[in-house]
């Protein structure tokens, strides 16, 4: 986690480095939006095929070799001759969104091996708290970083972010070689059929879908975060027009301190659900995530409402606890598929999430032209909320409909007599606990 924490301090850094770069390069705004459509779409593509990848190989390897582009490719645009750094530039937006959707499902699908089932949440709390840090660290180093040392050492030193991640993961006490889950000899019978149907087409596709369809609600799970993502492009496009109509002659102090502070409340969420998880044994699960979508969006639209600066912290503060919350709730709950479905799951997620927000950035974008911050943010959140309440109401009809008895709530404690494998995958679809969990009582 520290490793990935420093990679994702260089992902943070070259995110702003990368795109003066461009622009300082190019003297076009419109070739910064290319280069980011680019980074986006390739990591749409590569959210297709990871969970292919993880059905064929480890997911150590695919970490490692993730972070190995990553570093190759700013090495590659830091040798390019002038008349080459074009092409260079769009290999990096190419490798850098391919490999980071490529790590990022890697790593979520297999953390539930590396620590166990029952430390999912604070695994997943703590990789969180590392990138929230980063993030901050990022974006408020990489104007300094640059206007001190150039963009050649800002380079560098993100090459050396990837190099130290990929050291990391070579270390890691996990199997190295081989196939990946998806080829394990007691995988589910209904997997292993949908992998080998379809002749001649491509393989993922039928597992991919299945996985969506392993439990009740699950497709509209990740739905919903496609639609959060799609909110998430609003107010990424609309703090930096709002924070200029506060003060013109100095609008990054804003937007600094905005996500500082959220970042304040991510990492406090992140102590509180370690502490929960390790006090009761359970996940927030999925009512958890529908509840901070709900909270995170409205808090998200209430910080452009203009309240004063004080009152606008406290909202940053509850919008970055809810994030996490909602972070951790549904990486977890994704983590109880079984592993043969876990990186298609994962997978399709990060291609929802890269949809959502890709076409976010290029409506929002077009609307702001038109319409006041507060007003595109509130159109944009307010979908994450309706579809935040319709999956809530799903997720309650599921409990009601669930008959008491060793499976449902009135038999909850009963899960501890359940084999592994039946706690593991047999419930993912519980919105007041993971399928995961067992009772400790």
């Amino acid at each position: 986690m520290a490793g990935y924490a420093v990679s994702s301090y260089g992902t943070f850094l070259n995110m702003v480095a990368l795109n003066l770069f461009v622009y300082e390069t190019t003297g076009r705004a419109l070739a910064m939006g290319l280069f980011m459509a680019v980074r986006l779409g390739s990591g749409f593509v590569a959210g297709l095929v990871v969970g292919a990848l993880l059905a064929r190989f480890s997911a150590k390897s695919i970490m490692l070799w993730a972070n190995v582009g990553q570093g190759g490719v700013m090495l590659l645009l830091i040798l390019a001759p002038e008349s080459l750094v074009t092409g260079a530039l769009m290999a990096v937006s190419v490798v850098i969104g391919a490999c980071g959707t490529l790590f990022m499902v890697a790593l979520r699908s297999s953390i539930p091996e590396m620590v166990g089932e029952d430390r999912r949440a604070w695994a997943n709390s703590l990789s969180i708290t590392g990138r929230s840090l980063a993030m901050v660290a990022g974006f408020a180093s990489a104007g300094v970083v640059v206007s001190l040392v150039g963009y050649t050492a800002a380079f560098l030193l993100d090459m050396a972010t990837f190099v130290i991640c990929a050291v990391t993961v070579a270390l890691l006490p996990i199997a190295g070689g081989g196939r990946g889950a998806g080829t394990d000899a007691g995988k589910p019978e209904k997997a292993g059929k949908a992998e080998q149907s379809g002749k001649g087409g491509p393989r993922w596709r039928p597992v991919a879908f299945l996985a969506l369809a392993a439990a009740p609600g699950l497709g509209l799970m990740v739905a919903l975060r496609g639609v959060d993502a799609f909110g998430s492009a609003s107010h990424n496009a609309a703090l930096p027009i709002y924070s200029t109509s506060l003060d013109a002659s100095n609008p990054a102090v804003f937007v600094s301190a905005f996500w500082c502070v959220w970042a304040l409340g991510n990492i406090g969420a992140q102590q509180v659900i370690q502490r929960y998880t390790q006090r009761t044994g359970k996940t927030v699960g999925a009512l958890g995530f529908g509840y901070g979508t709900v909270v995170m969006s409205a808090a998200f639209i209430a910080a452009f409402a203009g309240f004063p600066l004080a009152v606008t912290a406290v909202i940053a503060l509850i919008a970055g606890a809810a994030d996490g919350l909602t972070e951790v709730a549904y990486t977890s709950h994704l983590q109880t598929l079984p592993a043969t479905l876990r990186g298609h799951a994962f997978g399709l997620s990060a291609t929802f999430e890269n949809l959502g927000f890709g076409v976010g950035m290029i409506l929002v974008a077009a609307a702001l032209d038109r319409f006041s911050p507060l007003a595109v943010v509130g159109w944009s959140h307010g979908a994450a909320i309706v579809v935040a309440v319709v999956f809530l109401l799903r997720v309650a009809a599921l409990r009601r409909a669930e008959p008491p008895g060793p499976s449902g709530r009135a038999g909850g404690a009963g899960q501890a007599g359940l084999r592994k494998e039946e706690a593991v995958e047999g419930r993912p679809d519980r919105g007041d606990r993971d399928g995961a969990e067992v009772s400790r009582g």
